[in-house]
């Protein structure tokens, strides 16, 4: 799969999500973990599983009457290429100001800063 096809919408996002979390899934299973957050078509659901299927993010099979959905990109592949992408467009290619901005962050806690930091110094 070409990576530059790794543009996901949010439903897209949050469907891959669950399944990574499930490791495999029936759309009545993907559709009722989401319905616990927010309302959505069981439908909507369908077509995005498919939908995510032909681009090459699930795998399928059939499981009498059901199709079961499994991941096709491992969720780490996904998360870098993604963020790749973010750090290329928004940050002009400089990871140093992507750290910097989520380091500033304020939705970071001060534990979450000091494991960021052990994390950096780890880095040889």
């Amino acid at each position: 799969m070409n990576k530059s096809t790794y543009a996901l919408g949010d439903t897209e996002m949050e469907i891959l999500n669950v399944v990574w979390e499930l490791k495999s899934a029936t759309v009545s299973q993907v559709h009722d973990r989401i319905m616990e957050n927010r309302p959505v078509a069981y439908t909507t659901i369908m077509t995005v599983m498919q939908n995510l299927a032909k681009k090459g993010f699930l795998l399928f099979d059939k499981s009498g009457v059901s199709y079961v959905y499994s991941a096709a990109i491992d969720p780490a592949d996904v998360r870098k290429t993604l963020l790749s992408h973010l750090m290329n467009k928004v940050f002009r290619g400089s990871p140093m100001a992507l750290v910097q901005t989520l380091a500033e962050s304020e939705s970071l806690t001060d534990e979450e800063r000091a494991t960021l930091l052990d994390i950096i110094n780890k880095l040889d």
